[in-house]
């Protein structure tokens, strides 16, 4: 997702909840082509540490939702979804949900997307900068097989942290059943609710796919339990970071290659070098070479020295003076309680606790690289 530089108030699209955001005090800023809160009264380090506390609901209604509708059968259109990505789609179980990542020619990242298998369809979300394009290359490439339906009558909303479930099963008992990455549609007083055990902090939590004429009452039912308050996009910012979550058009985009990203995980033995259904997406040929051979750099977490943050943009040099990358996201992690990044680097330089320099200012200050995580995960597996 890419942020709002040079976005006028009068062109930006409105929520659902706008007016809900404005009564709970939310700070509305240009985040994507919508107007978003980006933080509430709490402030954005108080939103973070009661996420991870608690429960923070997150209105992400700007993301996009996408059903891919086989014209003949499940499997045609599973397999040519595949094909637009590394990732194992036919081999995903009705009922569960994946990361996915269309990549282009050249295997550079053109989005970052969770796709679930509903029986009969799959369901797909695609970050809001670039849905546009993400639908015109699915009906581009699925058309023959599928019918690509944009769905823009119902919001999304996330619920995160060690008591969503709690809060959530109070409206909506069967969620307390699901596990990390599992899909229900339920039916409920708010409408049909599509929900993931899934999110975007690191937490265990929920998005929940809730018609438009059910949204308020199911945010307001929500927000009037003691555990869940409304967290804005600053806190999800700060979550993401520590949780080591990339963000789209930061620290991926159509330049960087999964493997680089150092999201290999996300690419299944089957569509690897010698898996049986190895290769045949976008940009095989340098994404298999770098899954063999290492990629020239590589995404690292890196921890600086003090409080001060290195925030995007930052140039690192190794101790010697060479220039060796640059920080793609950084920041304060209020968890942690010290700056955290996250970046890239030549691979002669990503091995953990190698110690960098980031140029703040026109002067170079320490750094680590470190693991990531900063903050441990708290998934229900």
């Amino acid at each position: 997702m890419t942020g709002g530089k040079g976005e006028r108030v009068s062109d930006l699209l409105r929520l659902g909840l706008h007016d809900l955001h404005v009564e709970l005090g939310g700070k509305m800023v240009p985040f994507a082509g919508y107007e978003m809160p980006v933080q509430y009264g709490l402030g954005v380090m108080k939103e973070h540490l009661h996420t991870r506390a608690a429960a923070g609901l997150f209105d992400v209604s700007h993301m996009g939702q996408v059903i891919l509708r086989p014209k003949g059968t499940y499997e045609e259109t599973a397999r040519a979804f595949e094909a637009l990505m590394p990732v194992d789609v036919l081999g995903l179980a009705e009922g569960r949900q994946r990361y996915g990542l269309f990549t282009n020619e050249t295997g550079g990242i053109l989005d970052d997307l969770m796709f679930a298998n509903r029986g009969d369809h799959l369901f797909v979300v695609v970050n809001a900068a670039c849905k546009v394009a993400d639908v015109a290359h699915m009906v581009a490439h699925l058309s023959a097989t599928t019918e690509v339906v944009a769905i823009t009558d119902r919001a999304l909303l996330a619920l995160q942290g060690p008591k969503a479930e709690e809060a959530l099963a109070r409206l909506v008992p069967q969620v307390m059943a699901m596990r990390f990455m599992d899909v229900a549609v339920v039916d409920t007083l708010f409408g049909a609710l599509w929900i993931s055990r899934s999110g975007y902090t690191g937490e265990d939590g929920f998005e929940i796919s809730v018609p438009d004429g059910g949204v308020e009452g199911l945010a307001r039912a929500l927000l009037a339990m003691d555990e869940v308050e409304a967290i804005g996009l600053g806190a999800r910012d700060s979550l993401r970071l520590e949780a080591g979550l990339c963000l789209y058009g930061h620290d991926i985009d159509e330049s960087t290659s999964p493997v680089e990203a150092g999201l290999t995980w996300a690419i299944q033995k089957a569509r690897r070098a010698g898996g049986t259904r190895a290769g045949g997406f976008p940009g095989a040929t340098r994404i298999l070479h770098e899954l063999a051979e290492g990629p020239e750099r590589l995404r690292v977490g890196l921890r600086p020295e003090g409080r001060a943050p290195m925030r995007e943009g930052v140039d690192l040099f190794a101790p010697d003076d060479t220039p060796i990358g640059r920080v793609t996201s950084g920041g304060f992690g209020p968890s942690v309680e010290a700056p955290v990044a996250m970046g890239y680097v030549a691979r002669a330089h990503a091995e953990i606790g190698t110690p960098l320099q980031g140029e703040v200012r026109g002067k170079k200050l320490p750094l680590t690289v470190a693991a990531m995580p900063f903050n441990p995960t708290t998934y229900k597996r």
